[in-house]
């Protein structure tokens, strides 16, 4: 990993370097960064509590979708900064977490993943609150009203007061969840384990930015669009480690820790990572609201509906899984013939 991982640093940044080869070497290592975090999670998580874990993982897992985003917007690339906002969103709560309740079926006797309820339905309201605001202003765009001139200062707004209820939310979240079990054996230590998530975090920041620029070549090379790249290739990869953290995590059993990082990266995308970005973005060359496409607005709307009634219960099957994927390659198929 540490091999793979130095070439593609190399690759990233010597000019001339072949971008195919590039390109495998940092997927190789975004694999590898995976693994690491997916691997100090579990251990983490046995001392620490699914809840504390959860929001750790997805706190330095949402780190390359901070830096993509901010990069583009400074590039002056607002649409693939909303679609990678947008992608990482959906990309998690249908793609990501279909997959991982698959994964927690399979392992499960009767193939039915079990969980708490609670983490599920408060990822739903806040994905909705976002969503709310994002639905009000494309209504406005489209009625072309008094309103629909005041984007800007309606998503600042918006953005200070879904930050105060995301941080509510958290201090609530984390104060009435239970800690792991201090007796039970890990391999290594909660120290050692905290610091391979830190690592692993940061080094998936660099490592997604060098895959992504690896892959630009050949998305101009395939005219893909730059709705398509934002939703859906730099959205995957900017998650990988949540796709791998997560999945493994349900496969080998551990349902409540898989559905906490999952659930926890969808929530602090939605009501923490975007609103912040919305902020920051006013020091940036572009500026991001939460003016968005209707397609957009429509599709986030549909995704929080449709996790809270998948998971709204505490309980997932196969065909649920595969559901949410077959929503998350509608909307990828849409994105295709977007400008």
């Amino acid at each position: 990993m540490a091999l793979a991982t130095a070439l593609a640093g190399i690759g990233r940044y010597v000019s001339g370097f072949p971008t195919i080869v590039a390109f495998v070497l940092a997927t190789v290592a975004l694999a590898g960064m995976a693994w690491l975090v997916s691997f100090a999670t579990e251990h983490a998580g046995r001392r620490l509590g699914a809840a504390a874990t959860g929001v750790m993982q997805a706190t330095l897992g949402n780190l390359p979708e901070f830096f993509v985003v901010l990069f583009a917007l400074n590039a002056g690339q607002l649409i693939v900064a909303e679609t990678a906002i947008i992608g990482s969103i959906v990309v998690n709560a249908l793609l990501v977490l279909g997959l991982v309740i698959i994964a927690g079926a399979r392992k499960a006797r009767d193939g039915v993943m079990r969980f708490s309820p609670s983490l599920p339905n408060d990822t739903a309201t806040l994905l909705l609150i976002s969503t709310f605001i994002i639905v009000l202003i494309a209504l406005t765009h489209t009625a072309g009203d008094a309103a629909s001139h005041h984007a800007k200062t309606i998503s600042i707004v918006g953005a200070v007061v879904i930050l105060l209820v995301y941080g509510w939310w958290l201090t609530q979240y984390l104060r009435g969840a239970g800690a792991g079990d201090p007796h039970e054996p890990t391999r290594i230590g909660t120290a050692p384990a905290i610091g391979l998530l830190i690592a692993g975090g940061v080094g998936s920041a660099f490592v997604s930015d060098w895959f992504v620029h690896a892959l630009t070549p050949t998305i101009h090379m395939l005219h893909i669009t730059r709705a398509f790249a934002g939703l859906v290739i730099i959205a995957i990869a900017g998650n990988a480690v949540e796709h791998a953290v997560g999945i493994v995590l349900a496969a080998r059993g551990r349902s409540e820790l898989a559905i906490s990082v999952v659930k926890n990266s969808v929530a602090q995308i939605a009501a923490f990572l975007y609103p912040l970005m919305v902020l920051v973005s006013l020091l940036t060359a572009t500026t991001l609201t939460f003016s968005l496409s209707p397609v957009y607005a429509g599709a986030l709307f549909g995704t929080a509906v449709i996790i809270w009634q998948v998971t709204g219960d505490g309980e997932a099957t196969g065909f649920e899984g595969a559901a949410l994927i077959a929503a998350y390659i509608i909307l990828a198929t849409v994105a295709a013939f977007e400008t």
